[in-house]
């Protein structure tokens, strides 16, 4: 199965209405900085919380670089959700001076 995958360069800035966000890196990683409005389900959660996810939009998935969100998106597309992984992920993003919020009180980076 191919993953259904978008380069930073696809993903228009600002994010459109109904785009769902889901970051599927660790708390660590979270609360150093990441897109705001973003869903937060690490990786090894998300058959538990499932139905935190909306069936009814697309899903952009979002990691570190873009090899736990691949794993995720295939997982998802398999249950049926419209799922697209960023490639290069929160590295990228940072990269490209897009916008992020930290949750420690600091500048946000990708850590």
């Amino acid at each position: 199965m191919s993953i259904p995958t978008v380069a930073l360069s696809g993903v228009p800035d600002p994010l459109p209405e109904g785009l769902v966000v889901l970051d599927v890196r660790e708390q660590v990683e979270w609360d150093h900085g990441h897109i705001e409005g973003a869903l937060h389900v690490p990786l090894m959660d998300l058959p538990d919380r499932l139905a935190e996810l909306s069936s009814e939009s697309q899903t952009l998935v979002v990691c570190k670089v873009g090899g736990r969100s691949a794993q995720a998106t295939g997982w998802l597309a398999q249950q049926g959700f419209d799922v697209v992984n960023l490639d290069g992920g929160m590295l990228d993003w940072e990269g490209a001076g897009r916008p992020m919020v930290s949750e420690n009180g600091q500048p946000p980076q990708v850590v």
